[in-house]
């Protein structure tokens, strides 16, 4: 399957930062399953790629990581100095590393807005011998009733958009440019059960760029009559969430 390329709709790749707080309001952190993997690699010097507001670099951070993000938006990169962590404001390909090299590179939700001929190269140069590049991508899965009703409610207000009730094509495809100076590609799966309220979901979906590119006056009726659909079934509901993630090993 051939994946759109993301990485050349700049405007939307950088939309995120128009409301940062909102973004790390709602976006989850990532499950200690796989914090407890990358920590098992036993890397020191950390590069999170496009860290957003820091929901992985904080995670690897506070397990005692040295890290450093790169992030295109200054304003997502002051959100996760706020929490503690260093970034540098620039794209990934044109980041300049200054002779430094790492352990660990992670990027989450965010590869798909990077090079992948430049980025898989880059990476490569900037890991040393041994070192690992793990991406990996969130999935929400609703049940079968709701995501009818609320594929209704799409139709109506946002054609364009998705429910994000899917699993990433990412995940199912090979995220990586076929480059020899990677090993084979092991895929995991983190997936849990949780309940989401109506205000978390709404949210969370105004952080997502396809609804952000919606018109204002579009993704505030489309807020609304989703908010009303899970009103009417009690407030909350149930939601399977997942992390595919693919880690590679610099030869």
């Amino acid at each position: 399957m051939t994946l759109p390329k993301y990485h050349l709709d700049r405007a939307r790749a950088q939309s995120f930062g128009s409301d940062s707080e909102q973004y790390d309001r709602y976006r989850p952190s990532p499950p200690d399953a796989l914090v407890d993997d990358l920590v098992a690699l036993r890397a020191v010097d950390v590069l999170d790629v496009g860290c957003g507001t820091g929901k992985v670099a904080v995670a690897l951070a506070g397990r005692g990581m040295r890290v450093l993000g790169v992030e295109v938006d200054g304003r997502m990169a002051d959100v996760t100095r706020a929490h503690g962590v260093p970034v540098e404001v620039a794209s990934f390909e044109s980041w300049d590393a200054a002779g430094r090299r790492f352990d660990l590179i992670t990027c989450s939700d965010a590869w798909h807005w990077i090079d992948p001929v430049v980025g898989s190269e880059k990476a490569a140069a900037l890991l040393r011998p041994g070192g690992t590049l793990a991406l990996f991508w969130s999935s929400y899965l609703l049940e079968a009733s709701v995501e009818a009703v609320f594929q209704r409610i799409y139709d109506e207000h946002a054609p364009k958009a998705r429910t994000h009730s899917y699993e990433p094509l990412q995940a199912r495809s090979e995220p990586f440019e076929p480059i020899a100076a990677f090993g084979p590609v092991e895929t995991r799966t983190y997936r849990w059960d949780t309940t989401v309220s109506a205000t978390e979901w709404v949210g969370l979906l105004a952080t997502f760029s396809d609804h952000r590119a919606l018109a204002p006056e579009n993704l505030t009726a489309l807020q609304a009559a989703l908010y009303e659909a899970i009103e009417d079934v009690g407030g909350s509901m149930a939601v399977s969430r997942g992390v595919h993630a693919a880690f590679a090993r610099r030869l």
